[in-house]
């Protein structure tokens, strides 16, 4: 469990800070982190670190098809969650 934990920790900073790179890049006009990126790491488990990163940098917050994708995603990972908890053997 604990490594689950650290891992989980590590795949939401490491989106964070990919999505802070990708905002830092769009105001110089410089090469981007592709979106294909960001939602594999959401969806690997850094939705938490994504949604954060979206919300501090207001990054992708104005993309309707990027906010529709990660809603998805985010969706998709509740769903599962709510699964397991709820699962009875």
């Amino acid at each position: 469990m604990e490594v689950l934990l650290l891992y989980f920790l590590f795949i939401n900073v490491l989106v964070f800070i990919f999505a802070g790179y990708d905002k830092s890049q769009a105001r110089k006009n410089n090469r981007r982190v592709p979106e294909k990126t960001l939602f594999l790491m959401a969806l690997t488990g850094g939705s938490l670190g994504l949604l954060t990163a979206m919300l501090l940098f207001k990054h992708k917050t104005s993309k309707t098809s990027f906010i529709v994708k990660f809603t998805v995603i985010l969706a998709i990972q509740v769903a599962l969650i709510y699964a397991l908890l709820n699962y009875k053997k």
